[in-house]
């Protein structure tokens, strides 16, 4: 079908998805995941947990369900969940176990075979695989698989861990020994929620890059890519998946099943600057309080004199709350936000796009004009967008435009799942941060340090994964340095060596 309009009741509308880039320059992640095993139907449970987890992906959405030892059955199609599903197609899914998975896609092209969960019928049952991560050497496996003779029927790396997880299980009784043989094999960072016939697991990647919790819901289990999903269900967080950690799900508990090897830790530092809702707790850490405090170091780290704080809606509200406390200066909504302009309005050309933040944001002239400003956000990508920004709030009269950020200067690539791919993207990539504060006219411009950030995450620095931030991974990959690697010269011992892991070489 190549990248061919689906046709069927559930394919929903295409996502305007170059219209959404047009109108912001922020990171992308990433896709939201859920798995659940109840007493009862768990589709409508599962649709209103891909609402909640709905930020974290909306070009497409799915629900996979079980309603018997073997069957799985699933609807899923290109859209916002809301636009997917339907009262018809919900009541479709009877079934007491289930997965469901929102996708922003990072790897694999935007169209209806890439749509998850994936689903394959086999020898061995039906499986279902759900994933919110990349997997670093994909196109390697992908490669080898079909000189064997594999076919693929989508474009994802998802397709590749469910065969090699289904051919695993062809001569495996046990699903976990089958799961963790096919992970040997896999290089990044993951998520997965999965089904084998009737049973659920959750899965973490060793590392723990990729979030994902356990949470006690009403008559049942569930894991879900961030912990505000069990608050909606009426239930509450249990623990986060530990990394490298398996879980099955029953409803009246769940089976842990450890990773055979103590492991390091890289928790996503963008969970806690960005991506996660700030009602969610990552990792044991309430998400609002990290970002708070980054915002009270943002001020301690990068002061300025000025008359009021506006922060970026919604992405710099909770960092601006923290820097208004730090600074004594005063908070204002500056910026009004229009929600409703991502789908519903088409760029027809250059002009339309230059204009395209209007249509997104508009200035308060009574909060700024005449007024020193700070604007707050959580990172810069791009700048093109902040550019915009900071050309408005001078044209709406403020006398002085300062920015702070969130986030340190973004210099390199994610490769775990975030649509950051190559260093040209990147506004700050050779430039020292007067260079970025010319560049998005800005009078003075401030971002928090590596240090700043870590302290106030309240994470090791040994924990968290800083790649984007300091060019050094936490898995192998080609061309780029480990992390605790004194050279990139000694990277390819590194990859004869294999790292602490134990994974295959890249």
């Amino acid at each position: 079908m190549g990248n061919r309009r689906p046709s069927g009741p559930t394919a929903g509308p295409r996502p305007i998805r170059q219209v959404n880039e047009m109108f912001t320059d922020k990171a992308e992640d990433k896709c939201g995941v859920v798995g659940m095993s109840s007493e009862r139907d768990v589709a409508s449970y599962l649709y209103g947990s891909l609402r909640i987890l709905q930020h974290r992906g909306q070009n497409s959405a799915g629900i996979a369900v079980s309603s018997d030892q073997e069957t799985i059955k699933a609807v899923k199609g290109l859209g916002l969940a809301h636009e997917v599903f339907n009262s018809e197609n919900i009541s479709s899914l009877t079934g007491r176990s289930g997965i469901g998975h929102v996708r922003y896609p990072t790897t694999g092209d935007d169209m209806l075979e890439n749509v998850q969960p994936l689903v394959l019928r086999s020898g061995v049952g039906d499986v279902a695989l759900a994933h919110n991560g990349d997997i670093v050497n994909s196109e390697r496996l992908r490669a080898r698989l079909e000189d064997e003779g594999w076919a693929f029927f989508s474009t994802t790396d998802t397709e590749l861990v469910i065969r090699m997880i289904v051919n695993e299980l062809k001569d495996l009784v046990d699903p976990v020994k089958a799961v963790r043989n096919a992970l040997k094999q896999v290089e990044g960072g993951y998520a997965f929620t999965l089904m084998i016939g009737s049973r659920v697991f959750g899965i973490r990647d060793p590392l723990g890059i990729r979030p994902l919790a356990i949470g006690k819901v009403p008559e049942g289990y569930a894991v879900a890519s961030e912990s505000v999903v069990f608050d909606m269900l009426g239930g509450k967080l249990v623990r986060d998946v530990m990394p490298g950690e398996i879980v099955e799900l029953t409803p009246d508990d769940y089976v842990s099943y450890p990773s055979p090897a103590l492991q390091e830790k890289a928790n996503c530092m963008f969970e806690y600057v960005y991506f996660a809702r700030p009602d969610s707790i990552i990792d044991g850490k309430a998400v609002f309080d990290v970002r708070v405090e980054v915002g009270r170091m943002l001020a301690t780290e990068r002061p300025v004199e000025a008359d009021v704080v506006i922060p970026v809606p919604d992405s710099g509200r909770t960092h601006a709350i923290g820097f208004c406390e730090a600074s004594g200066i005063p908070m204002s909504e500056g910026l009004m936000k229009n929600r409703f302009v991502e789908r519903t309005f088409i760029l027809p050309d250059q002009d339309a796009r230059e204009a395209s933040v209007r249509m997104k944001l508009n200035p308060i002239k009574s909060v700024i004009q005449g007024k020193r400003v700070v604007i707050i956000d959580d990172s810069i990508v791009r700048g093109t967008t902040m550019r915009k920004i900071v050309q408005m709030v001078r044209e709406a009269g403020a006398k002085e435009v300062h920015v702070r950020i969130g986030c340190p200067m973004i210099v390199a690539p994610c490769y775990y799942g975030i649509d950051m791919k190559t260093r040209s993207q990147f506004i700050a990539t050779g430039k020292t941060e007067s260079d970025v504060a010319r560049e998005i006219t800005a009078d003075s411009l401030g971002y928090i340090s590596v240090d700043g950030l870590v302290k106030a995450i309240g994470s090791k620095q040994s924990d968290l994964c800083l790649g984007c931030l300091t060019a050094e991974y936490p898995t192998r990959v080609p061309g780029e340095r480990l992390r605790f690697q004194r050279s990139l010269e000694s990277f390819q011992e590194a990859s004869v060596k294999g790292s602490a892991l134990g994974r295959i070489d890249t």
